[in-house]
């Protein structure tokens, strides 16, 4: 079991050291594009949003996670663990609103002229900004209700005669009658369900334009030796994939927290695979996002390098 639990701690540190990195280099490369005269797009903001909550799922998730596993220290301030769960939850839950958003707004930029959707092309883009901030603004409101109404104790204070607790490995919580259920499928459940079905309905939708059209140009395709996808088909097909991968782990998530929830003292495996699950989209996401800009991010780096040159700087 020492031996298991120390392999999972390495596989904690990888993943955390691996994400940390892919996502900061992507905020990097974000905030690059919005302090030089390259232009950002919509679908930049909304990723860049993306990015920052990815980090802070990984930094309140992976982190604790790795350091437990590893057993370099163990989370013993009633605060620390009141502050690394809300964060935790509000990374969570703007991971996937912001998914949402991105998939949404994709599916009404690719819609075509005719469609229902012709009035919201022009008018979606002014509306992100507002819309990322009122998330922001919301998970944080909503998730500040639970910490100051719950007990928290680290595994090495757990009392096993303590009711209704949720053992994360290195914090456990203790809820209160305070909070009732209703009150929490309707703050938590629902919206994260409301998500889901609009990423699934949105994925779809751009399933559809995207064959719709390759159908239309299929002559122009044949007459050419070597086609190559517009430039918004391929952001489009990015984005799909990020929507069925976070689709999958969110899934994968969900089904685990559940079966931890049925379980008072639930094993150290469970516990661990759970987290593992949990940090697996916001490791990913950062080199998918990438795989799209990555002829942007060669020239921002090569205007880096060169930003000496105050000749270059004027030319970009």
């Amino acid at each position: 079991a020492g031996f298991i639990q120390l392999a999972i701690g390495i596989t904690f540190l990888l993943q955390t050291v691996l994400g940390i990195w892919g996502n900061f280099s992507l905020l990097f490369h974000y905030l690059f594009l919005y302090h030089t005269q390259c232009r950002m797009r919509v679908t930049d903001l909304i990723c860049k949003h993306l990015t920052i909550a990815n980090i802070l799922v990984i930094l309140s998730k992976g982190v604790p996670q790795t350091v437990t596993a590893l057993r370099l220290k163990y989370f013993s301030s009633d605060f620390a663990c009141r502050l690394i769960l809300y964060v935790e939850k509000v990374g969570r839950t703007m991971s996937i609103s912001t998914t949402c958003l991105l998939n949404v707004f994709q599916t009404i930029t690719i819609s075509p002229m005719n469609s229902c959707w012709k009035n919201l092309k022009v008018k979606a883009p002014k509306y992100i900004a507002f819309s990322i901030s009122f998330c922001w603004i919301q998970c944080m409101l909503v998730h500040l209700i639970f910490p100051l109404y719950a007990i928290y104790v680290s595994p090495k204070r757990h009392s096993t005669n303590m009711t209704n607790t949720r053992d994360s490995g290195y914090c456990a919580a203790a809820d209160l009658e305070k909070i009732s259920g209703s009150l929490y499928v309707a703050l938590i459940v629902f919206p994260e369900v409301s998500f889901s079905v609009l990423i699934f309905w949105a994925s779809g939708s751009m399933i559809l334009t995207l064959y719709r059209h390759s159908q239309r140009i299929q002559y122009i395709h044949k007459a050419t030796v070597s086609p190559r996808l517009p430039a918004e088909s391929r952001a489009t097909q990015i984005i799909l994939r990020l929507a069925s991968t976070f689709m999958c782990f969110h899934t994968l998530s969900c089904i685990f927290n559940f079966t931890l929830a049925l379980f008072h003292n639930p094993s150290w495996w469970l516990l661990y695979i759970t987290g593992l699950i949990s940090v697996c989209f916001p490791f990913i996401s950062p080199f998918l996002l990438m795989s799209r800009d990555s002829t942007l991010s060669i020239l921002c780096i090569l205007y880096m390098k060169n930003s000496v040159s105050p000749n270059l700087n004027r030319k970009m």
